[in-house]
């Protein structure tokens, strides 16, 4: 049977362990070696100031991982693992053209008071700002994630540890790589 391609997007809003998880599920790919590349979506749009007319720096940031998607890709047939935010079917869409491939989506949840103490240690006091307007967002695109429909698995992180969302994350998906 040929190996089946597509990527594995870690979805959610801020504090729910889409960085973490990566981390971990990026360990069991290798661990099993299949072939993989990572992708944390934060890296590939900060930037200051935006471009004009790009006032979040979306394009950038598409056009961004695009061009390591395709340095990746030179090297073999892999699976993209991307943590980041898809808000919207039009935000699915740019990264389905970035990686020209199909995308499950891992919606990752977490209570408020969980995703606010998580937030809490991420940032350190000299952080404050950037503590506060993540706090504040927060609920907010938490909201708006849980409007879409479009999820091939929803995990609630509250309970489970990075490395335990992740297991989950790969029985789900790894048998659908392997050829």
């Amino acid at each position: 049977m040929p190996r089946r391609e597509f990527g594995i997007f870690l979805n959610g809003s801020y504090g729910v362990g889409k960085s973490s998880t990566l981390d971990h599920l990026t360990d069991l790919f290798a661990e099993a070696e299949l072939p993989f590349s990572l992708f944390d979506v934060d890296w590939f749009h900060r930037s200051w100031p935006p471009g004009s007319g790009d006032p979040r720096n979306v394009l950038t940031e598409a056009d961004n991982i695009r061009a390591v998607w395709r340095n990746y890709r030179r090297t073999g047939p892999r699976t993209p693992i991307v943590a980041g935010v898809i808000a919207s079917h039009a935000d699915r869409e740019r990264y389905t053209r970035c990686f020209e491939l199909p995308l499950r989506v891992v919606h990752l949840t977490a209570s408020s008071e969980v995703a606010e103490r998580r937030l809490r240690t991420r940032y350190t006091e000299s952080q404050h700002r950037a503590l506060t307007w993540h706090l504040d967002d927060h609920e907010r695109l938490a909201r708006e994630l849980h409007r879409l429909s479009s999820y091939d698995l929803v995990v609630d992180t509250d309970h489970r540890t990075p490395a335990e969302v992740a297991a989950l994350v790969f029985e789900t998906f790894a048998p659908q790589l392997r050829g």
